[in-house]
């Protein structure tokens, strides 16, 4: 007889003490009993569902990963910062959601702009102007001129950042900006960066320079400085000045990404970023302000981030919107169903990871299935083997409700980021259509309102995107081999997770 006892996801040894197998027994149990009514509360039934079949399965290893990684804010500190920043936007700008003339907005746009406002505390504003830069060496280098003519301050943010031969340009004039005299400071996301070929070298230039410099959301235990290590701060931010802006998709790193399986299969990535000027700086000032507050305790007064009042005529009408762990909701996805909601004749969708929770995929299948032409790009090829797989398990149902699904040609990684609505919206920023960006990462959406800049972004879409595109041809694709629908459909029970 086997001295071994195998219970339901349960293993006893019969060696063991008769007290230690019924105590081990008692607790799996008390855990299984208490998660099933503790997990699902004020979670999602898909979060909740992942976390609770990784406790069933495994459930010590499980419970000890839930407690560690379960709750998706930042500590509540870190939340109350937040608020307080917050308030003191509010007050500064009376309170008003709209600067400037709003009587000719659509109502489910001065909609939009006072949803954004209730949830991230920054307005809609005219007199904004945008420059589109799809090429992430370009931006770059116009990112170095910008920095080689400051004056006061430069205010840089990246999720990634390392020392390249496409990079170091632009490190080196912030560098030369703060030997110069320029208030410099940068945060970069700590594992974000971790791990890339030139972070090291950057981190002892960084520090050899004197420049003020911290890592966001650190895990130095070592040194007293530890966060949650799958919350991250995603955006991507540079001002210069107050008086000119970057954000997107791109962080400062060639488009290599420069490891060694990227270069041995070709990889390059693409991406969308802008350039602003206009009162959207002063609100990508905000958003920085905030962050450095809390990675540093540090009020910054020599910048005019919250120079908002004054209307601003004529111009982009924009409104940025912060979203991450730091708020109590989820402010990107909340501005995404409403707008998507609010199509009348079509929606296209770039996102490299697309996961989306049942909320997206309902308004995604419900406008395509109300005659919305509703279009999705997505890579063919990714750096993040099982999201990929996650992301094709939703393939089939949204073909089958009339959403076309076009698939941007390997070798290039699609990392372009943005979404149009009719013909005068347009979101682009640092937020993927996944739950890990709605919930878990810190990101900036940019917010536009404007008929000529969203037309441009429809030719950029019918001249760059679609000629690179293979649409998925939805019997072809039904017909793939069972085992990638099985890989996927396992996959896919981990995406609320991922």
């Amino acid at each position: 007889m086997s001295d071994v006892e195998v219970y339901p996801f349960f293993t006893i040894d019969r060696t063991w003490p008769s007290w230690l197998a019924i105590t081990l027994v008692a607790v799996d149990l008390i855990i299984r009993l208490i998660a099933l009514g503790w997990i699902p509360h004020n979670r999602r039934p898909s979060v909740a569902l992942g976390w609770l079949l990784a406790i069933f399965l495994i459930p010590y290893v499980g419970i000890a990963a839930f407690l560690l990684l379960g709750s998706s804010k930042l500590p509540k500190r870190r939340r109350n910062e937040q608020a307080v920043i917050n308030g003191i936007i509010r007050e500064r700008i009376s309170d008003r959601p709209i600067i400037g003339d709003s009587s000719h907005m659509p109502e489910p746009l001065s909609t939009a702009a006072q949803l954004n406002f209730e949830l991230g505390a920054l307005p809609m504003t005219h007199g904004n102007a945008f420059e589109l830069y799809p090429d992430n060496h370009a931006c770059m280098d116009a990112m170095a001129d910008a920095v080689d003519s400051a004056q006061k301050y430069v205010h840089f943010e990246f999720y990634i950042v390392a020392i390249d031969r496409t990079t170091r340009r632009l490190l080196e004039s912030l560098l030369a900006a703060h030997a110069r005299g320029v208030k410099v400071r940068i945060l970069i996301d700590h594992l974000g960066s971790l791990g890339y070929p030139g972070y090291s070298e950057l981190v002892k230039k960084l520090n050899e320079s004197g420049v003020s410099w911290r890592r966001s959301l650190p895990i130095r235990p070592w040194r007293g400085e530890y966060q949650r290590p799958d919350l991250r701060n995603h955006r991507k931010i540079l001002v210069v000045d107050g008086a000119v802006a970057f954000t997107g998709s791109q962080n400062i790193i060639d488009r290599s990404y420069n490891k060694r399986r990227n270069l041995r299969k070709g990889f390059q990535w693409q991406d969308l970023s802008l350039e602003c000027t206009g009162p959207v700086v002063a609100e990508l000032d905000a958003v920085f302000t905030s962050d450095w507050y809390a990675e540093t305790s540090e009020v910054l007064d020599d910048s005019g981030q919250l120079a908002l009042n004054a209307p601003q005529r004529g111009g982009v009408q924009a409104q940025v919107v912060p979203s991450g762990p730091g708020f109590e909701e989820e402010n990107n996805l909340r501005l995404f169903l409403h707008l998507i909601y609010n199509a009348n004749r079509s929606v296209v969708v770039c996102s490299p990871y697309f996961v989306p929770d049942e909320s997206l995929m309902h308004a995604l299948t419900t406008e395509a299935r109300s005659g919305v032409d509703v279009r999705l790009y997505v890579g063919e090829t990714s750096d993040h083997w099982v999201a990929q797989r996650a992301q094709q398990s939703y393939y089939d149902r949204l073909v089958s409700a009339g959403v076309r699904i076009f698939m941007y040609h390997a070798p290039t990684v699609l990392h372009s980021k943005f979404l149009l609505i009719d013909d005068e919206v347009t979101i682009i920023g640092s937020s993927n259509m996944d739950e890990r960006s709605f919930a878990m990462n810190m990101e900036v959406t940019m917010f536009i309102v404007d008929r000529g800049f969203t037309a441009r972004m429809y030719r950029m879409e019918e001249d760059e995107y679609r000629p690179n595109s293979v649409e998925l041809d939805a019997e072809r694709w039904r017909s793939r081999p069972l085992l990638h629908k099985y890989v996927e459909n396992v996959a896919r029970l981990s995406s609320s997770l991922l």
